[in-house]
C-alpha cells in the first residue's frame, strides 16, 4: 500500500508543472464555456474583483476561440454603464481598443480548450499579449529569441493569469444571474 502512493507522488513530481497549469486552465475554460453555453452568451465582461479600476472580458466563438482580456481603462463610468446593459462585446471592444497603455493582458486561446505550451499537429498557437510584448505558445523558444527556461516561465505566467481571469469570470457569471 504504502509502495502504490509513493508511485502516484513520484508519478505526480515527474509531470512538468507546465502540464499540471494547462489542466487547470483547461478545466477553466471548460466551466466557462458551459456557463456561456447555457446562459446562450458569446461575450461577457466584469470588473475585476482583485485589481480595483481593470476590467475582465471574454469573447466566445464556440469550438473555435477564446479571447480573454484584462486591462485597466481611463474612464470606468462608461465600462461601469455598458456592465449595466449587458453590452459585454462593447466593454470588450474598449478594453482592446483603449485601456490605459501597459495594463493590458489579452489570450487567445485557440479551440478554448486552455493555453497549450505547443500546439499538435499543424494547429495554430495560443498566444498571450502583455504591455507591449507579445507571445505565440508555438514551442519555437529559440526563433523567439528565447531561452527554454524563459519561454516555460512566460507560458507558466501566462497561464495564471489566464486562470485568474477565467476565475474572475466564472464568478462574474454564477453570482450575477447573467
Amino acid at each position: 500500500m504504502v509502495s502504490r502512493a509513493l508511485v502516484v507522488l513520484l508519478a505526480f513530481m515527474l509531470v512538468p508543472a507546465a502540464a499540471r497549469a494547462q489542466e487547470k486552465s483547461s478545466d477553466l475554460v471548460r466551466q466557462l464555456t458551459q456557463l456561456l453555453d447555457q446562459k446562450k452568451l458569446d461575450s461577457v465582461a466584469a470588473p475585476d474583483a482583485q485589481n480595483p479600476g481593470s476590467f475582465l472580458a471574454a469573447l466566445y466563438f464556440p469550438g473555435t476561440q477564446l479571447l480573454v482580456i484584462s486591462a485597466k481603462y481611463a474612464a470606468p463610468p462608461l465600462l461601469t454603464e455598458l456592465l449595466a446593459r449587458k453590452d459585454y462585446k462593447q466593454v470588450y471592444a474598449e478594453l482592446a481598443s483603449a485601456s490605459i497603455q501597459g495594463s493590458k493582458v489579452l489570450i487567445s486561446d485557440i479551440y478554448a480548450d486552455g493555453l497549450m505550451v505547443k500546439p499538435s499537429g499543424s494547429n495554430p498557437p495560443d498566444s498571450i499579449e502583455s504591455g507591449s510584448a507579445q507571445t505565440n505558445f508555438d514551442g519555437a523558444w529559440k526563433k523567439a529569441k528565447m531561452s527554454e527556461t524563459d519561454y516555460m516561465k512566460t507560458y507558466t505566467d501566462a497561464d495564471a493569469a489566464y486562470a485568474r481571469v477565467l476565475h474572475g469570470l466564472i464568478n462574474h457569471l454564477k453570482t450575477a444571474g447573467t
